[in-house]
């Protein structure tokens, strides 16, 4: 049966090739998540996005070297993502290559992994 709480999803829009110092910054953000117990991360990869530009960003097969976008996804307890706010704010802000960031109030439901499955617990 799953456990149904209320959560805070965080979703970060920003560009594949977005760096802080030599490494991607996503890779960035995921291991400050990770450093600060945050449940789990997503990381999404657009094939076809335009930001505030108006620069289309694509997949297509003539335009592979375009810059595309990456969504990353955030869901925990309030707290802790208001927390990790506080350290994505200044790897934003150290990257400086622009981003946006999104926060809602969302319901989780957990289904715990069942023991008799081969990949369970």
């Amino acid at each position: 049966m799953a456990n149904r709480t209320a959560e805070k999803l965080l979703r970060i829009f920003l560009g594949e090739l977005d760096k802080l110092g030599s490494k991607p910054l996503y890779e960035e953000i995921i291991l400050a998540a990770q450093r600060r117990g945050l449940a789990g991360v997503t990381v999404l990869r657009g094939v076809e996005s335009y930001g505030a530009s108006q620069r289309l960003h694509t997949a297509r097969i003539l335009r592979l070297a375009e810059r595309l976008p990456l969504v990353i996804e955030i869901v925990d307890r309030p707290e802790k993502i208001e927390d990790f706010r506080t350290a994505l704010d200044e790897l934003l802000e150290k990257a400086g290559t622009g981003a946006l960031v999104t926060l809602e109030a969302v319901e989780a439901f957990r289904y715990p992994p069942r023991h008799d499955w081969p990949g369970g617990a």
